[in-house]
């Protein structure tokens, strides 16, 4: 059964950065509904062959059936150690798009979302054991202060978690609705759904460890990728984006790129352009698009 996605972001600039060699092996680590992989399968030749990763069993339900083709339901964290499984040592170009998938948004028994009722869940993978309901009801008070602060830049952290604290002694938060109607009393009208956005975004980060498995999927990028072979990325916050950014300029997360006694740095990937963004015509056909970043880099 195939389930809808909405529409890929910067779909065509992002494959046409990707694509440089037509019998080339590429991965699209973020499948969802399928839409980059489809792109990136047209432009390849018959000699050509596409990996796609996707840990939603969502997902996986809309496997393509080109011989060219393969999906593996895992976490791209995991990259370097299915391809090894494949007897894929190196490829020729990696496609990321880190946003939440439209369908996760809309699926309302997910719990991803500010505008329906859902139990708190939030997991991308369904089979993983930390959801949004225990990040909420069992994480301590500076636990939960640090990932609003941290993941979801939210202001008044401190108060919203009091609430949090204040109703879960009473008895377990277990939906969505049930969360929201915690934080709505403390924020202007003005700027209750913005909020709402940000705490919704902290907990997803949390509880799929969003951050830390982009870390360790770019380290993978470099020993996965052939000299020349391209890395693309679609960021949609500043927390994502900024990794991606300092990892093609630096190299590394924190600090400065390694140099040698000469002063020569050693960064595994140089920037192919600039930053791209969607233009106005994608956002109004799709407004998911609005915050997408893309960036492209080639190894060395």
């Amino acid at each position: 059964m195939e389930i809808k996605y909405h529409n890929p972001v910067l779909l065509d600039r992002s494959v046409e950065d990707l694509v440089t060699n037509l019998d080339g092996i590429y991965v699209d680590v973020t499948f969802g509904g399928g839409g980059h992989s489809r792109k990136i399968l047209k432009s390849l030749s018959p000699e050509g062959k596409l990996f796609a990763f996707d840990q939603d069993q969502d997902a996986v339900k809309n496997t393509l059936t080109d011989p060219r083709f393969e999906l593996i339901q895992a976490n791209f964290k995991d990259l370097k150690r299915y391809l090894k499984f494949y007897g894929i040592k190196e490829v020729d170009g990696i496609l990321a798009d880190f946003g939440v998938s439209s369908h996760q948004f809309d699926a309302e028994q997910r719990g991803f979302s500010t505008r329906f009722e859902g139990r708190l869940d939030m997991r991308m993978d369904q089979d993983a054991s930390l959801s949004a309901f225990e990040v909420v009801n069992t994480y301590s008070e500076q636990e939960l202060i640090s990932i609003m602060k941290l993941y979801g830049e939210v202001k008044g952290a401190h108060k919203i978690v009091s609430a949090i604290l204040e109703q879960r002694d009473v008895a377990d938060i277990e939906t969505t609705t049930e969360l929201i109607e915690i934080i709505k009393p403390l924020i202007p009208e003005r700027f209750i759904n913005k909020i709402l956005a940000q705490v919704f975004q902290a907990i997803r980060i949390e509880v799929n460890q969003e951050l830390e498995v982009i870390k360790l999927f770019l380290q993978q990028t470099v020993e996965v990728l052939k000299p020349s072979g391209r890395l693309v990325c679609i960021s949609y916050h500043s927390l994502e984006d900024r990794l991606v950014k300092r990892f093609i300029r630096e190299g590394v997360f924190e600090g400065e790129a390694e140099q040698d006694f000469f002063g020569n740095r050693f960064t595994p990937f140089k920037k192919v352009g600039g930053l791209v963004i969607p233009s106005d015509e994608e956002i109004k056909l799709n407004s998911r698009a609005r915050s997408a970043k893309l960036r492209t880099a080639e190894k060395k």
